[in-house]
């Protein structure tokens, strides 16, 4: 029997402190799972340099899950080692899976200073060096006082990391110092000649020592924990070859199947194709070029060809890989990746995203929720942001993707503005489904529903009159200017 998953990321950049995620997550656990989540994506768990505030991806000690006071706190910006495993409990109980937020291209807020020979390189220019070879002195050493080697007694040091951002001696900015002896990472994005490097103290993956200690704590992870799965964070600055060796021993120590899904920042599908190939078909990745016809097409004022939404993604070129997203913590408003989908379209991504055939969908948790937060932009200015919740919606087409979102998808991609595509079930769901929506005036189209002189009413409850097919199961469905509506068989 098919099961439509659905999994959400439970986080955002902004997430408050006080709120005590962990805590949060569990009390929701059954409630998501009666919406129809499946899986969750939990925010990384570890111990980062911000502390409280670190939203984890400043890593600090990977085997802190907020247990040991190091950088001034126990917990985690999101609770404690104990809150966050009886989240994981909770949600298990209630059906849903675990993927844990994974960061393995950085280390950052090591306690010592170490001096070492290293070459530098202007931060965009990773080919050619800017000076010669000398002493810098950086804080490669991460001793972990706090946690005194329990789990662990691993220390890092210079000689485990390719590169870092800092010396101590010169304080000279926007530069990159690489470690005598040492290349950047091979089989990576080759933005700025070589895009191996992205922050702090970054991991040499052509140690031997380096690979053993992320497998350990891999292994380490999924014993403690039980996750059923990873989301792998930075993956376009980490050499692909780590990774089929890394997850192949991750899912033999597990004795199961991990789903795993990489974060590789591209808007371009050729290259998410390379990525797959390269480490064997072995972790899905997330569409992004999806999330930016989406971006172009909310900002485009109706003058997008919403037949074409679907062009040159991992949705329409290979489903199977592909986890289709909105937004995310990187791409909402202020953050680094900037590119937030307008308000007015979210109903119509998560359409596309939740009732089709193709691709696994992630909702994000400020769509879902909705949040307002303040931050400093790009620009040195400061600015308030609100984001509305879509949860009434976005239920309904979690509603309609367990109920109706099988069997035979007929596709009518044929309009400028008005697209649509009906769902004819399957045999555990014999009843039909139609789903249309226009980006600008509202829309009509003849569609087939296999159906023959059936009922169907709209589940969004923007259009209150039914609609009856005729007796070779078609009609024309209709949808307001700028909408999204789901029609399913009475």
């Amino acid at each position: 029997m098919s099961i439509n998953g659905t999994m959400m990321q439970y986080f955002h950049w902004y997430i408050d402190p006080n709120l005590i995620l962990w805590n949060d997550v569990k009390t929701k656990a059954q409630e998501l799972a009666d919406a129809g989540f499946t899986a969750l994506w939990l925010p990384p768990a570890y111990k980062g340099m911000g502390g409280t505030y670190d939203v984890g991806y400043a890593v600090y000690d990977m085997y802190d899950l907020g247990e040991f006071d190091q950088h001034g706190t126990v917990r985690t910006k999101y609770g404690t080692r104990e809150q966050y495993l009886a989240a994981i409990n909770a949600l298990h109980a209630s059906g849903i899976q675990v993927y844990g937020d994974t960061v393995l291209n950085h280390r950052m807020g090591g306690e010592g200073t170490e001096i070492a020979r290293a070459t530098p390189f202007n931060e965009y220019d990773r080919l050619h060096p800017k000076g010669w070879t000398r002493d810098i002195k950086a804080y490669t050493h991460f001793k972990f006082p706090g946690r005194q080697g329990k789990y662990s007694n691993f220390e890092w040091h210079w000689w485990h990391f390719d590169a870092v951002d800092y010396d101590d001696f010169t304080k000279e900015p926007n530069t990159l110092y690489l470690f005598e002896g040492k290349t950047f990472d091979d089989y990576v994005a080759l933005e700025k000649g070589n895009f191996a490097y992205l922050m702090g103290c970054d991991l040499d993956f052509q140690s031997q020592d380096v690979r053993d200690e992320v497998t350990r704590w891999g292994k380490w992870y999924l014993d403690t924990t039980g996750a059923d799965g990873f989301r792998l964070d930075a993956i376009k600055h980490i050499s692909s070859w780590f990774f089929p060796q890394w997850l192949d021993e991750m899912r033999y120590h597990a004795g199961k199947d991990l789903f795993v899904v990489g974060e590789y920042w591209l808007n371009n599908i050729d290259t998410l194709h390379w990525y797959i190939n390269a480490v064997n078909g072995k972790m899905s990745v997330f569409d992004v070029p999806l999330h930016y016809n989406f971006y172009y097409a909310s900002r485009s004022g109706g003058h997008y060809d919403m037949g074409s939404i679907l062009n040159g993604t991992l949705m329409q070129q290979r489903p199977t890989h592909a986890v289709t997203f909105v937004e995310n913590h990187d791409s909402q408003p202020l953050q680094s990746l900037e590119a937030p989908v307008e308000p007015w379209f979210k109903p119509l991504a998560y359409a596309i995203i939740l009732l089709r055939r193709e691709g696994y969908p992630c909702v994000f948790y400020a769509d879902y929720y909705g949040t307002e937060y303040e931050d400093y932009g790009k620009d040195g200015n400061r600015y308030k942001i609100f984001l509305p919740s879509h949860r009434w919606i976005i239920d309904k087409l979690l509603y309609a993707r367990k109920q109706y979102a099988y069997g035979d998808q007929y596709d009518y991609f044929d309009h400028y503005n008005t697209i649509g595509w009906t769902r004819l079930g399957d045999h555990a769901h014999p009843k039909a489904m139609a789903v249309i929506m226009s980006d600008s005036v509202p829309g009509y189209k003849w569609m087939e529903v296999g159906k023959p002189n059936a009922k169907f009413y709209d589940l969004t409850e923007h259009i209150k009159e039914p609609i009856y097919t005729n007796e070779w199961g078609w009609a024309e469905f209709r949808c307001n200017g700028g909408s999204v509506s789901v029609w399913v068989q009475e």
